[in-house]
């Protein structure tokens, strides 16, 4: 099969549905308006002016009307520099995806220079846009409104999206505005989660596997704040990458943006299917790295090491078969981790990194058959007796597979009270040995007529 690039997937492509990107200058509650959408709170909604960033997308449903919602960050048109201007060019992909633009004034302050700048930025565009006075919570905030007249985009639409005002209003307007959503269901992508300590080069791995600036990339720690999420086509197959912020060790964290940050970054782990592990690699395997780590595996996720930077030490077979060495001595709870060598800056094996997140996302949706399954466990058991205690020793009567991602296996056993850990893992690796499972934590559930352990 020819080999083809990884190819990033706009939103309409994605969900069949028609596009809506949220615009504005900063502060003016388009984060609150983003999560009113979706209906739950994926983007981190703070008083901190310029706490979005980067492309936030989510799927609204507002009666029958459906479609793909983009957050951005606060936009300053004329920004050339720092983040307002990486922000600027967000906010610019965004409105070129969409099908609908709504931008968003303040009611409460009134038009704003930038309120103007970004109207002339606006009337250059082919895009229908909706103008939303937000914050309109009362009667004089509505009567207010009205000023936005002045910027000559249509009738403003007084809302609040923190009350959920004026919201019926809105969805008539799109109604009329957007195109009907295809019925084709989308597909269903394997979910990797890019996680790791702050700037080990989370964002820049992203953007090397994309091949354009997805997400924001600056040497500054903490540059990534929401979870962002990417789908892309990749050898015929669909993949769904979830970039996150830097994790820090507990006692580290500060309180505010990086609180919410790090929480987004956990829960974005818990709906992926595999971790990868963003590490150093001329720094080593770290303790926050074997803490992330763990968090991986007990979450019972897939996990691949990734050794970024590469480019910067020597790349002989010996230096990584050294460095694989020094890993595994301090990844022996996870020893069926792989590890990738890998350059963002370079591109150094990103597609090797992707070949490989495929083969252990493989592994996370093998199903044995029961029969071929207790073979290889009564062969197991035969070759190493189960523990006993006084008279009493576990046997193990039946095995079989209960669901897959993770692969989990329930052994029916006599006294499940009699399993002792080292006889577990035991089991793990035989079943490790026969069947492969790289790359993929497996859950083992021991059931007796005393329950389960």
């Amino acid at each position: 099969m020819a080999r083809t690039k990884p190819r990033p997937l706009p939103a309409g492509r994605i969900t069949g549905r028609p596009v809506v990107a949220i615009v504005g200058r900063p502060n003016v509650g388009k984060s609150t308006l983003f999560n009113r959408l979706i209906g739950g709170r994926r983007a981190i909604v703070s008083e901190v002016a310029g706490t979005t960033r980067d492309r936030l997308y989510g799927e609204a449903q507002m009666g029958r009307l459906s479609f793909a919602v983009i957050d951005t960050g606060g936009l300053v048109p004329s920004a050339d520099e720092g983040y307002p201007a990486l922000i600027r060019l967000q906010v610019e992909t965004a409105m070129t995806e969409a099908d609908v633009i709504l931008f968003l004034v303040d009611a409460a302050s009134g038009v704003m220079p930038l309120d103007e700048e970004i109207t002339q930025l606006l009337r250059r565009t082919d895009k229908a846009v909706l103008l939303l006075a937000n914050k309109a919570d009362n009667d004089a905030r509505r009567e207010a409104a009205t000023e936005f007249y002045s910027l000559a985009l249509g009738d403003p639409i007084p809302v609040s999206a923190y009350h959920s005002i004026g919201l019926g209003d809105l969805r008539e307007r799109l109604e009329a505005l957007l195109p009907p959503a295809e019925a084709a269901a989308p597909a269903e992508s394997l979910r990797l989660a890019i996680v790791g300590r702050p700037n080990v080069g989370k964002s820049a791995l992203v953007n090397a596997i994309l091949g354009q600036e997805r997400v924001l990339v600056s040497a500054e720690p903490g540059t990534t704040r929401d979870a962002v999420d990417t789908s892309l086509e990749y050898q015929g197959k669909q993949l769904l990458l979830i970039d996150t912020a830097g994790i820090r060790r507990r006692g580290r964290i500060t309180r505010g943006v990086e609180k919410y940050s790090v929480l987004r970054a956990e829960q974005a782990l818990t709906r992926a299917d595999i971790g990868l592990l963003v590490l150093e690699a001329p720094a080593g395997v770290a303790a926050q790295d074997l803490h992330i780590a763990g968090y991986v595996a007990n979450a019972h996720k897939g996990l691949i090491m990734v050794a970024n930077k590469w480019d910067l030490l020597d790349d002989t077979e010996e230096n990584r078969e050294e460095f694989a060495r020094r890993a595994l001595r301090r990844l022996r709870f996870a020893p069926w981790a792989p590890l990738a060598f890998v350059s963002a800056k370079t591109g150094l094996n990103i597609d090797g990194l992707l070949d490989l997140a495929l083969e252990v996302g493989d592994s996370r949706f093998l199903r044995v058959p029961t029969g071929e399954l207790n073979t290889v466990m009564q062969k197991a058991v035969a070759a190493h007796r189960p523990p006993s205690k006084g008279r009493r020793t576990l046997r193990i009567l039946y095995v079989t597979q209960a669901e897959a991602n993770p692969p989990t296996f329930v052994f029916f056993v006599s006294d499940a009270s009699l399993l002792h850990f080292s006889y577990r893992r035991y089991l793990e690796n035989a079943l490790r040995r026969a069947f492969g499972f790289e790359g993929t934590a497996i859950r083992l559930t021991f059931r007796s007529r005393g329950g389960v352990q």
